[in-house]
């Protein structure tokens, strides 16, 4: 009992450390000024994004107890002898397995097995080249599916896209990516390394495995729409509850409220007819340039949410936001996992971090949007 009431307020104490949140709180309250609460505010949120995103947060944080991420990067470092091997790795894990995991879950499980990696090999000189390349990766693999990030999730539901139409989209801006980030690991010097992998390390075994695993496919289907939603939530949940009770607690809730408090808001200038025509107007045509641009101040979920509103063009509006999460360090809120576990690093240089991610970051930013504009033009 008393384990689970110091859950509930860590709980709360993270809540109240969100700004992102609070932000999402405020702009809310203010927007209830010129459209009082009422029975229709319930009709603001989107229960189908809400209900897969928390589906998707608990069976993910089943995953990563069960240590399944530990056992693939273990294998792959098996296989590397080199520093440039060893880079391509760290990368390229996390830019296809935030396809499926997302992004930010991506940065929080393979940052810091990176980190632990360059240790042990004494290749600490690395560590800002290839968490910033991680970051890059986990942000921009993650833009090929619904399920790489909450702004794929909740435009994929808004628009009603098919699973082809979305991948059509967003493939040749995943590609380009891909290849931009092959040139730069190659840039990296191959040394060579040895010892990289630990055989005290425990992992656990399919057994324990095989219940996340059907539940995350549960989840697939009801991303897919072949299954209702509703039937996947209660399916994970019931599943929580009988093989880890605990995980109930280690699900994002500040995102998830945070979604709630900008589909009020977002509801309620929908409902101011000034303020939403202008909008409109102004957004129109211009959703790939402003996608980014706003990305840049609230970082590309909120962005998302609030221009999804006022264009019908989710198309432009998806890569925008996508590659919009490059640039600044709040671009995408998932870049500042990676900073934060750096910083935490014995003799970080975070200046030096900031100076090199917002290079890179500019750098990829600039050759995607060039791409983009290129390629949409044909």
């Amino acid at each position: 009992m008393k384990a689970s009431i110091q859950k509930t307020k860590t709980a709360l104490h993270n809540l109240l450390k969100d700004p992102v949140l609070f932000a999402a709180m405020a702009a809310a309250v203010f927007s209830a000024l010129f459209v009082p609460p009422s029975k229709a505010y319930w009709g603001y949120l989107d229960l189908r994004v809400l209900c897969l995103l928390l589906s998707l947060m608990l069976v993910v944080a089943g995953l990563q107890k069960v240590g399944m991420f530990g056992i693939a990067i273990e294998r792959l470092l098996k296989l590397v002898h080199s520093t440039r091997t060893l880079a391509a790795v760290l990368v390229g894990v996390c830019f296809f397995s935030s396809m499926l995991i997302t992004n930010d879950v991506a940065l929080i499980t393979f940052v810091p097995l990176g980190i632990m990696t360059l240790t042990r090999a004494q290749k600490q000189e690395l560590l800002i080249p290839i968490i910033v390349l991680q970051t890059v990766a986990a942000n921009l693999g993650s833009m090929l599916t619904p399920l790489g990030n909450p702004q794929n999730l909740y435009l994929y539901s808004l628009s009603n896209m098919t699973t082809r139409q979305f991948l059509e989209v967003m493939a040749v801006p995943w590609a380009i990516s891909l290849l931009i980030l092959a040139a730069m690991v190659l840039l990296i010097k191959s040394e060579p390394v040895n010892a990289l992998t630990d055989a005290s390390v425990e992992t656990a075994g399919a057994k324990k495995a095989l219940p996340w695993i059907i539940l995350f496919l549960v989840c697939l289907l009801a991303v897919l729409r072949i299954i209702p939603y509703s039937l996947a939530l209660v399916s994970v949940i019931t599943g929580v509850i009988i093989f880890d009770r605990p995980i109930l607690f280690r699900a994002d809730y500040s995102l998830l409220l945070t979604f709630a408090f900008l589909f009020v808001f977002i509801g309620n200038i929908k409902n101011v007819p000034a303020i939403s025509a202008a909008l409109s107007a102004f957004v129109d045509g211009r959703e790939l340039s402003i996608g980014i641009l706003l990305s840049q101040v609230i970082s590309n979920v909120p962005a998302a949410m609030l221009l999804s509103n006022f264009t019908s063009n989710y198309s432009m509006l998806l890569i925008g936001v996508n590659v919009g999460g490059l640039g600044t360090l709040i671009a995408s809120m998932a870049s500042l996992i990676s900073y934060k576990l750096y910083a935490s690093t014995p003799d970080a240089h975070t200046g030096k971090y900031l100076v090199v991610f917002t290079v890179i970051n500019f750098l990829f930013l600039g050759i995607l949007r060039e791409v983009t504009v290129l390629y949409t033009a044909t």
